[in-house]
């Protein structure tokens, strides 16, 4: 029977800033089971509102540890038995909730999709509605939450070595998409033995592009089911929400990110239905809708969505 686990919010059980299969796991499982884990804000000290509103296990995780090459909480990993590279492992998102009664929005140096543009550097500390689940920005605007975890991988090749949190890749990390929030499931391919999971850099609610650098960064805990797959090998990131079938294209060059989430959704069409692979690059053309993921991230994102109700 698949069991419940839970990692609490302690600086052992976090990264900061990176993704590295020589990390040890901070818990063992069997594929199948459940885990909630706990995410901080990215962003260090100078993200932080007054003390009095900063919780004192995110105020114990920013002084214990250490920062990588990235400004992320990333939680784990998690080994899951039986998991091999070659295997893939499907990542149920059950829910993701917000911690905090604040987040913050960031213009920053040298970052975001016009850095030449904004140079009025500057930090706002939106209030988090948890009941209402809104936030509310300092012109009074009231945005409704869709939180989501922009993080969601598994440890890089050991070949790899340590990989910078901010940059999307192959083993998923920072996607920063939107469309992984509850109810969707993430295929992800295994590199090393155990998969090593990882999850981290919350977000309250965020538009597709992601254009100033941040979302409504913010704590988030977050319940996910960990299965392995020896049956359905992936080899880039793949999703699907109850409705829709999601491909996932990162590259440094946007137009070669589109690239990959066409030509992904084709391979995906293709194993599920009897169509050829010119008959599912035409149906991509007619009901698949591609959508920029994120244009901050070094590798930028694109995905497309399609209708699992036309296969």
């Amino acid at each position: 029977m698949a069991q419940h686990h839970e990692i609490p919010a302690t600086p052992d059980k976090m990264v900061l800033g990176y993704l590295d299969a020589t990390s040890p796991p901070v818990l063992e499982i069997e594929s199948g089971d459940t885990v909630k884990l706990y995410s901080f804000p990215a962003g260090g000290m100078a993200s932080l509102p007054e003390m009095s509103r900063v919780p004192a296990d995110y105020l114990a995780a920013l002084k214990a540890l250490p920062e990588g090459p990235g400004p992320h909480f990333i939680t784990g990993p998690v080994h899951v038995r039986g998991a091999q590279p070659g295997d893939t492992l499907q990542v149920d998102i059950l829910d993701a909730e917000p911690t905090m009664d604040w987040g913050f929005v960031a213009i920053l140096p040298l970052l975001g999709t016009l850095p030449d543009e904004f140079t009025d550097y500057e930090t706002i500390h939106p209030p988090i509605d948890r009941e209402r689940r809104v936030c509310t920005l300092p012109w009074g605007t009231e945005l409704p939450l869709d939180p989501f975890f922009g993080i969601i991988g598994v440890a890089p090749p050991k070949a790899w070595g340590r990989c910078g949190s901010p940059v999307p890749r192959a083993f998923g990390g920072n996607m920063d998409n939107k469309e992984l929030k509850p109810g969707t499931t993430l295929y992800l391919p295994v590199f090393n033995e155990g998969a090593l999971f990882m999850a981290g850099d919350g977000h309250g609610v965020q538009g597709d592009g992601e254009v100033c650098i941040t979302a409504l960064e913010t704590g988030l805990s977050g319940t996910f089911r960990l299965t392995v797959r020896k049956d359905f090998k992936v080899e880039f990131p793949f999703a699907e929400t109850p409705t829709h079938l999601m491909s996932i294209g990162l590259d440094e060059d946007l137009d070669d990110a589109a690239k990959q989430a066409v030509r992904e959704m084709v391979h995906h069409v293709c194993r599920r239905t009897n169509l050829s692979r010119n008959q599912a690059y035409m149906l991509c053309s007619l009901i698949g809708d591609l959508r920029v993921t994120q244009t901050v991230d070094g590798n930028k994102g694109v995905h497309m969505m399609l209708a699992k109700s036309y296969l």
